[in-house]
């Protein structure tokens, strides 16, 4: 299903907040696959350009790995609404990630996410980042739900 979640719809669902929130847009949902595709949008004056790397900056693999994860929870929200809209707390577990293109500023990051498995109080996912339709990224992330009493 097309959806276009705009920032205070995805607040509601993500804890991370600016500069750490790493979704910009959720463009689909289609919970009979288990499938999310959402978009991040790095802009030339992001904050961690001028130390990664000064002259030729490029996005950290870490933060393409926060933005799977957190694309993740976006799917985990859409799949097990009744939890999400307690807030519970995410814990990232395990991540195996292949990173094969640089991600520059100005670039358009396109996730998406597969759940492999989803539980009551973990998931597994396969995520893709993309750039102009190439892969950018791969990683299988395992992360766990912790309901809030």
């Amino acid at each position: 299903m097309k959806v276009d979640w705009d920032i205070q719809k995805i607040e509601e669902i993500l804890p991370q907040r600016y500069p750490f929130l790493f979704v910009d847009k959720v463009l689909s949902i289609d919970s009979e696959a288990k499938k999310v595709i959402c978009e991040k949008n790095f802009k030339n004056d992001d904050y961690f350009f001028k130390g990664h790397f000064p002259g030729n900056p490029i996005v950290p693999g870490v933060i393409i790995i926060e933005a799977m994860a957190q694309t993740s929870i976006v799917l985990y929200a859409a799949l097990k609404p009744e939890i999400a809209k307690t807030h519970p707390d995410y814990y990232l577990g395990k991540v195996e990630a292949k990173f094969m293109k640089l991600v520059l500023p100005g670039d358009i990051l396109i996730l998406e996410v597969t759940a492999l498995k989803v539980l009551q109080n973990r998931s597994i996912v396969d995520a893709v980042a993309k750039v102009k339709d190439e892969i950018v990224a791969e990683a299988t992330i395992f992360f766990v739900v912790k309901e809030k009493t």
